[in-house]
């Protein structure tokens, strides 16, 4: 419980920081990547302390959520830091706290023994995940930035975002790269996955092939033709929402509902 409350607090303090500085138009990253960095660090040593004592990798739904929510925290730090997107921190730091909090909650479970292809079919995917959900929250935030323009509604938040050609290029590179860690995670899937409708995936595999397609094609579609503003957030936002189905839509019913309801 220490590296939790640790982490829970930090996250509270460089959000709150961020927030701060964005009211003021400024995001400086001195002012609140030290305790975002911090948080990182305790996030990641609640579950490294909880392998070791597991001795094994748990990638229960709830830790699995927590670890989705300690890369979109991890990937938000990077931008943050790097000058883009410091806004990200408003609504990822909190989401990676409660991510957190309901992996403590639950507490551990027993992990299943798996051999380094499955461990790394499963990176791939938590990083795919986490990356398309930061996609998603920038979808959110340009559909949020265009609607408040095309109705003249300057609100202060406003000056916390990039214009939005800047803001469109990087959820384009996000999804980019998100796009070839799914694509990794549905090869290794192939490669490395046996029994497919024995161990139950086959609701997650067309689900993630899905979402696969809709994130190709809107990468085709921007190249091919352009496509920005709306339709880039309708499709982001689809895809995203059919990989949450496929991944913790599933995890969520097999290891949290049934065994509840057994």
């Amino acid at each position: 419980m220490t590296f939790t409350l640790l982490a829970v607090v930090l996250y509270a303090i460089a959000t709150a920081m961020l927030v701060r500085s964005l009211s003021r138009g400024i995001a400086e990253p001195t002012s609140w990547t030290a305790p975002a960095v911090l948080a990182l660090l305790a996030h990641a040593g609640f579950h490294v302390a909880a392998w070791r004592e597991a001795n094994g990798l748990d990638l229960h739904f709830f830790a699995a959520l927590s670890l989705v929510g300690l890369g979109m925290a991890a990937l938000t730090t990077l931008f943050g830091a790097a000058g883009r997107m410091a806004a990200l921190g408003v609504v990822v730091f909190p989401m990676a706290a409660l991510s957190l909090l309901g992996y403590a909650g639950y507490g551990h479970v027993r992990p299943e023994g798996l051999d380094w292809r499955l461990q790394l079919h499963a990176w791939c995917a938590l990083l795919a995940y986490a990356t398309l959900a930061i996609a998603a929250i920038l979808a959110s935030m340009l559909w949020a930035q265009e609607r408040a323009l095309r109705r003249r509604r300057f609100h202060g938040w406003l000056r916390a975002l990039p214009p939005l050609t800047e803001l469109e290029l990087l959820l384009f590179r996000t999804i980019g790269v998100g796009f070839i860690l799914l694509t990794a995670t549905l090869l290794t899937g192939v490669l490395f996955v046996e029994n497919l409708l024995q161990q139950q995936l086959v609701q997650k595999t067309v689900l993630s092939v899905l979402s696969w397609l809709l994130f190709g094609g809107l990468l085709l579609g921007r190249w091919r033709y352009g496509w920005r503003g709306t339709t880039a957030v309708r499709w982001t936002l689809s895809a995203m929402a059919l990989l949450v189905l496929a991944f913790f839509g599933s995890k969520f019913a097999l290891e949290v509902v049934l065994p509840h309801a057994s």
